[in-house]
């Protein structure tokens, strides 16, 4: 029997659909439908045509490169603040990245057609997804700069952080494989940083639940890369709300 979605996981505590006029919501509401996205599922495949986008709600995905080898490596993460599918309104229809799903919830998702035809309308939802994009971006390439020049665990705590701003509270349910997966590092090295963490006070880590019991100090074990990243995002997605959800 499938999971019924929460009263409270409305299109509207997705940033874009929220900071839209309501005569823009109203019409798109009868083009939603609310998708509940397990852990670890594939979204789409690297080229791999997109029918729809993706407004998560309380779910965090992941868009990994993946080598011919299998092999993959994380190049940024989608929350509450954006949408799953730039590359269909972008033009391109398809994109060369896998998305899979980082932290399990819900999303909205929203026909290819009607996005492009609101997209086209140089309306609201335009401008908002093209600031989204322009931080999507800055996220990928500041990950590029993170992966070849930090440390593991440099790269930990700025994936912890940028987890956690797209989370309600501080817990994240994800196995230390996955977030190996993540990174496209060896398993060996994320549970070596992962204990320094621990030891340290920074996170509890107990069967695959990471907790963050000391946020400031997990900023200040962090590399530069967290903060450029979230400096770039509050100028560009200011329309997110300040206050706590």
């Amino acid at each position: 029997m499938p999971t019924p979605m929460p009263a409270d996981l409305r299109p509207e505590r997705n940033d874009i659909i929220g900071a839209l006029p309501a005569a823009d919501i109203a019409r798109l509401t009868p083009y939603m439908r609310a998708v509940d996205l397990p852990l670890g599922e594939v979204m789409y495949e690297s080229g791999s045509t997109m029918r729809h986008v993706v407004f998560p709600v309380d779910a965090i995905i992941s868009l990994l490169y993946v080598m011919e080898d299998g092999s993959s490596a994380e190049i940024s993460v989608v929350g509450n603040e954006g949408v799953v599918g730039v590359s269909l309104f972008m033009g391109g229809e398809s994109t060369s990245s896998r998305a899979v799903v980082q932290s399990a919830g819900w999303g909205y998702e929203i026909p290819a057609k009607v996005v492009k035809d609101e997209f086209n309308r140089h309306s609201e939802l335009m401008i908002l997804l093209l600031r989204y994009t322009q931080a999507l971006i800055t996220q990928m390439s500041q990950t590029a700069v993170c992966n070849r020049r930090h440390s593991i665990d440099q790269q930990l705590c700025r994936w912890l952080l940028l987890s956690l701003d797209r989370l309600r509270g501080d817990k994240l349910i994800m196995t230390q494989e996955l977030i190996a997966n993540m990174l496209g590092v060896r398993r060996e090295g994320v549970t070596e940083a992962a204990k320094k963490l621990q030891d340290e006070g920074v996170i509890s880590y107990r069967r695959g639940a990471i907790t963050v019991l000391d946020r400031p100090r997990l900023e200040q074990l962090s590399c530069e890369c967290y903060a450029v990243v979230k400096k770039e995002s509050d100028r560009l997605l200011d329309y997110r709300p300040k206050t706590a959800r």
